[in-house]
């Protein structure tokens, strides 16, 4: 039996669309066991059968492995919000690699996982974090996918506000352009040239320059209900910066106030929804 905690994970960052991503401390637990059957407890029915991710996951790394599969009991005690923009689908993922390769003592690396994982979920924005913990930036290059990690300045909070309302990511890639103008992709180039350093050195001029986003968080903000009112708050409150976690409707403020996520339990006030906000540090 193995037991496995598998972070959360805010990805884009802003202008990192498909690439950058940071692992947050809101975990599922998973435990897997080797057996001759499929046993799924913790999950709804709908995902306790062979379509559940960590299963789909389970079953490619043991075939990467040479292992047969015969069966196996996973219990899951999840925390990370469905479809919300932490990376629950990754998490999933992930765990479910991660436990096969625990199983048998680990024979596959991270790098190794990574494929599995990426496969899988089709972009390793979320899965990267969830697999080496901290800030990713990861690249897909002939279907071989690639990450590098970052240091994250000690003195940045990460608060995450997540509404009463799921945002599918199917639904929210939809609204996405086929095509994009050129100094659009030249703005985001080059503002996410400036994050990762900006992130180490917890420069706040440099952090608010650098999350700026103009591919896809324009086009997602009409999905998200109330986001105006949520961004003015957090804007109001001094936040160093805001941006939509993921595909959302989860949004991320980065601060260094230890007391932010209190101030704006207060302050927040929304006429069509609820928001959960918590202060997440980075999982390692």
């Amino acid at each position: 039996m193995v037991k496995l905690r598998i972070p959360a994970s805010s990805a884009n960052l802003g202008p990192g669309f498909d690439s950058f991503g940071i692992a947050l401390t809101l975990y599922n637990d998973h435990t897997f066991e080797l057996s001759d059957h499929l046993e799924i407890i913790g999950c709804p029915p709908e995902y306790s059968d062979e379509r559940n991710l960590s299963i789909i996951a389970f079953k490619a790394t043991l075939k990467v492995m040479g292992k047969p599969y015969t069966g196996v009991k996973m219990t899951v005690d999840a925390h990370i919000p469905f479809c919300s923009g932490l990376g629950s689908s990754a998490a999933t993922i992930v765990a479910g690699a991660k436990g096969a390769n625990a199983l048998y003592g680990d024979p596959l690396s991270n790098d190794e996982l990574l494929q599995i994982c990426n496969a899988i979920e089709g972009h390793p924005d979320n899965v990267a974090p969830a697999i080496y913990g901290g800030m990713t930036v990861s690249v897909v290059q002939n279907g071989v996918a690639y990450c590098v990690q970052y240091p994250v300045h000690p003195d940045l909070k990460f608060v995450v506000m997540t509404p009463d309302f799921e945002l599918a990511t199917k639904e929210s890639r939809r609204v996405l352009p086929q095509m994009v103008n050129r100094q659009d992709a030249i703005y985001n180039l080059s503002h996410a040239g400036l994050l990762p350093k900006a992130l180490e050195l917890g420069d706040e001029r440099l952090i608010r320059l650098a999350v700026q986003d103009r591919l896809h968080e324009p086009y997602r903000r009409p999905l998200i209900t109330d986001l105006t009112l949520v961004e003015k708050a957090v804007n109001d409150l001094g936040a160093i910066a805001f941006c939509i976690s993921g595909a959302g409707p989860t949004c991320l403020a980065i601060t260094k106030d230890p007391d932010f996520a209190e101030k704006l339990k207060k302050e927040l006030h929304t006429p069509h929804s609820k928001w959960n906000i918590q202060e997440l540090d980075i999982a390692k």
